[in-house]
């Protein structure tokens, strides 16, 4: 918790008062251009990575950047799902998974998720990524899977499958590799391209 204190105490002196104006700009409008839906992995930063500036990405992370089939009733992931597209009007999606993931590790090893049964029932959103997957003891093939089935499922929310009617948003799916810094852009056939040189 220090270091969290002293990052904050940093942050007051020497970043804040250099972006003064950017803040002030944002504490009256909100207004990201993209939505991205990351791993909660803390080695995968998706303003860091981007190259972003406060505002412009509307992020959720999740373990494994799973996201669930839209379904009635209450789910965060759903609700900020909805406000990026159908409030914030954010304009692309990003769906970025990452090398070294932990969620498609365990996937892939197969490991003893019982002691962590919350973790194993969350884990059943990538089902449709394992069944893909030719080598599901693959981890670096499971994680390609894993974006194509997470965008099949983010197409599944009604505010999505509207813009996506009205062409008002556009999917993506990445992954990133931690080693290199490189990023794929993974494309729906499950062919990959290197997003930036």
């Amino acid at each position: 918790m220090r270091d969290l204190a002293e990052g904050v105490a940093r942050f007051r002196r020497d970043v804040f008062p250099a972006r003064a104006e950017l803040f002030a700009r944002l504490a009256t409008r909100h207004e990201p251009s993209t939505l991205f839906i990351g791993c909660s992995d803390a080695r995968v930063v998706p303003e860091l990575i981007c190259g972003s500036e406060p505002g412009e990405l509307f992020v959720i992370r999740t373990a494994g950047n799973l996201v669930p089939a839209y379904a009635p009733g209450p789910d965060g992931v759903a609700a900020g799902i909805e406000y990026a597209v159908a409030v914030l009007g954010v304009r692309a999606i990003v769906v970025c998974g990452h090398s070294a993931c932990g969620a498609m590790t365990a996937l892939a090893e197969n490991h003893d998720l019982t002691s962590v049964p919350a973790v194993a029932g969350w884990l059943r959103h990538a089902d449709a990524a394992r069944a893909r997957t030719a080598d599901a003891t693959a981890t670096a093939a499971l994680v390609r899977q894993n974006v194509l089935a997470q965008l099949a499922n983010l197409a599944t929310h009604p505010s999505v499958a509207r813009a996506l009617a009205e062409r008002t948003v556009t999917l993506h799916g990445w992954v990133f590799d931690i080693a290199t810094g490189r990023i794929e852009d993974i494309h729906p056939d499950g062919s990959t391209a290197a997003l930036a040189a």
